[in-house]
This record gives structure tokens, sequence and C-alpha cells, in this order.
């Protein structure tokens, strides 16, 4: 089975940093892309930011300038790098990617990492 597992939310205060993993394991052919999504309570899940295989990038208006997506392909992980950090920021931050096994497409999610930002 496919799996995808977040790593690196926690606590820190407003302006401060964190860097978030997700690794892909399991029998996977290829990536396509992948991305972070976030929930706050009481709201729907929206895009954060996700990346191509390729390297094309995209990001909510929200987080640009202050976020910055990558990942390694090599090790089947996506990173997020997140600095200035706003009380704003505070949801459980969820991996998603678009995996072919089999030769089809299948989409995956991680079980999510809570990040929490303090005034």
């Amino acid at each position: 089975q496919v799996q995808l597992v977040e790593s690196g939310g926690g606590l820190v205060q407003a302006g401060g940093s964190l860097r978030l993993s997700c690794a892909a394991s399991g029998t996977i052919f290829s990536i396509n892309t992948m991305g972070w999504y976030r929930q706050a309570p009481g709201k729907q899940r929206e895009l954060v930011a996700r990346i191509s295989s390729g390297g094309s990038t995209n990001y909510a208006d929200s987080v640009k300038g202050r976020f910055t997506i990558s990942r390694d392909n090599a090790k089947n992980t996506v990173y997020l790098q997140m600095n200035s950090l706003k009380p704003e920021d505070t949801a459980v931050y969820y991996c998603n990617a678009d995996i072919v096994v089999l030769a089809k497409v299948y989409d995956y999610w991680g079980q999510g990492t809570q990040v929490t930002v303090s005034s």
C-alpha cells in the first residue's frame, strides 16, 4: 500500500519558522503533482502550495513570499518551508500526491500534521 507520512509540525511563536516534510512509500512507479493543504477549525480544507513533477509551483495568496515548496524526487519527498508564521496559519497541514501505481494515477493523502502559531 502507498502511504504518505507528514512530519515537522509543532508550536511556534508568530514570526517563527517550521519545515514540513512528507515522504511517500510503497510500490510507486512515479509521482506527478505533490502539494500541501491545510484545514483550520470550522473552515474548508484549502490549497497551500503545490509543485509539479517538472518543478512548477503554485501558492495561495496568503502564503506567497513566506512559504516555499520543494521536492526531492530521489527520496519521494515534498517539503514546505514556512517562514514568518502568523496565527492565521494555525491548522492541520495535509500532504497530497498524485501517484502512478500499476499504470494508473491515484490521489493519496497523508494523515496531517498540526501547526500552531501563537501570538
